[in-house]
């Protein structure tokens, strides 16, 4: 019997899928295809190459772009920071200020902080209580001297879907390119860079059922970037570094399957995300952070009258949930995001993420459920004694 808690944590990270480590493995051994795939002085180079472009095209199907617009990264963290400080850097001749939110993912929060002690300026857009950005709010940031915006299509700890083509429009009406972390959305939203006005997207592997140490940075043809990594002129010189062919060949798939089963995969996490909410709010003293607006059914963040989050999470030691996002989880403090929608400091304290996924079960989400009510039952008796 697994000794394994029940995981409802897949905004932190997802499981490979077992077809994703299948066909990763065949690249990794003699007998499989391991090369180098900058060797171009030999077959197992050239198909180490194939597999590598492969991968880009089943990356670029699935958000309607041109293969050729796809640079591989050690994740979306990296694209973050090379789509941000890069492009700032290759246009500070043209402006040097730029627009993002103030509850964006830390990998791009502290690219702007990177970019404010070089002497760039940044305006911290707030966010609606949704958890979406106005159009108006960005429209009213914009100055002459703008010259990138930066806004999630999904945001990772609320679930919450930013209007990219309004967000997009307003900048490009302005001049500014726009980048967008899709880290939470590839394969739960629609991405189609042929028809929406996004310069620059990253995306993640391991946040859609593939391996962690790949993504790639979507950067529309035309759109000029500083290099952050030098050695070699890779990916056209964007981003150097030999290769992981297994990790590309892992992340072109996982993306392929979303392609695939994305309606399928919503379905059953429409099905499971409305039970679990349903369940509690049938606790008593509950609620539901970031209500209204349009949500990703995945991502569920509830708050807990009379409890404090990270005591319920330790009490719910059979299950695998959070506080919000895993980059920020050895803080004390309250979730930024959650006070950044104006969620008071006791409720954010109060508060923790479930986020559901490709195999996740009803019966666990029934079985989470009932581990959570009596968790809560035991920390108000013991609040109260």
């Amino acid at each position: 019997m697994s000794t394994m808690p029940l995981y409802l944590d897949y905004a932190a990270t997802t499981p490979v899928d077992p077809r994703v480590a299948e066909v990763m493995a065949r690249h990794l051994t003699l007998e499989g295809t391991f090369a180098n795939p900058a060797s171009r002085s030999h077959m197992s180079g050239w198909l180490a190459e194939q597999a590598v472009e492969t991968g880009r095209r089943q990356v670029s199907d699935l958000i309607g772009a041109d293969p050729r617009e796809i640079v591989w990264t050690s994740g979306a963290t990296e694209a973050d920071n090379l789509a941000l400080i890069g492009y700032m850097r290759a246009h500070r001749a043209r402006g040097r200020h730029l627009i993002t939110s103030s509850i964006e993912h830390k990998a791009v929060l502290d690219s702007v902080a990177a970019l404010e002690r070089e002497g760039f300026e940044a305006t911290y857009l707030a966010p609606r209580t949704d958890g979406t950005i106005s159009p108006q709010a960005l429209r009213d940031a914009l100055r002459t001297d703008t010259v990138l915006v930066s806004l999630m299509a999904v945001n990772n700890e609320l679930g919450s879907i930013n209007d990219l083509e309004t967000l997009g429009t307003i900048a490009a009406e302005h001049g500014a390119a726009f980048h967008v972390d899709a880290a939470q959305a590839a394969g739960r939203i629609r991405l189609d860079m042929s028809a929406l006005p996004i310069d620059m997207l990253s995306l993640s592997a391991h946040k859609a059922y593939g391996p962690k140490g790949i993504g790639a940075l979507y950067v529309r043809r035309g759109t000029r970037i500083e290099a952050l990594i030098h050695g070699g002129g890779h990916e056209r010189g964007m981003r150097s570094g030999t290769l992981a062919t297994h990790q590309i060949a892992g992340m072109g798939l996982a993306f392929s399957l979303a392609l695939e089963e994305q309606d399928s995969d919503n379905a059953h996490l429409e099905r499971l995300g409305q039970r679990l909410r349903e369940g509690i709010r049938n606790l008593e003293g509950t609620w539901i952070n970031a209500e209204g607006g349009a949500h990703v059914p995945n991502i569920i963040n509830a708050g807990f009258e009379g409890v404090d989050g990270e005591a319920l999470v330790m009490a719910l030691r059979g299950l695998a949930v959070s506080t919000g996002s895993a980059c920020n989880s050895a803080s004390v403090d309250p979730s930024y995001v959650l006070t950044g929608i104006g969620v008071p400091r006791e409720r954010a304290l109060a508060s923790i993420r479930f986020s559901l996924g490709r195999f996740s079960r009803v019966e666990e989400i029934d079985q989470a459920l009932e581990s959570l009510s009596d968790a809560l039952s035991s920390l108000r008796t013991r609040q109260s004694a």
